[in-house]
């Protein structure tokens, strides 16, 4: 018997702008076009959190921003 593995198509990765926690001992971070506030508090510490670029993988988020 053979089985072959499907070749998987590489993921497209962009330098994305997110948020980042301040707090040292926290990993929290979210997509910038993710958040709900313009300066938002970590979810996770409440921590204030500071703009900050990943690469990640391309995402959309195709609901509007209503500040």
């Amino acid at each position: 018997m053979y089985f072959s593995k499907k070749t998987m198509e590489p993921v497209q990765e962009e330098q994305t702008s997110v948020w980042m926690c301040s707090n040292e001992e926290c990993s929290c971070w979210m997509r910038e076009n993710f958040s709900l506030d313009r300066t938002p508090d970590c979810p996770i510490c409440h921590a204030s959190m500071v703009k900050n670029i990943k690469m990640l993988p391309l995402l959309q988020n195709h609901h509007q921003k209503t500040y």
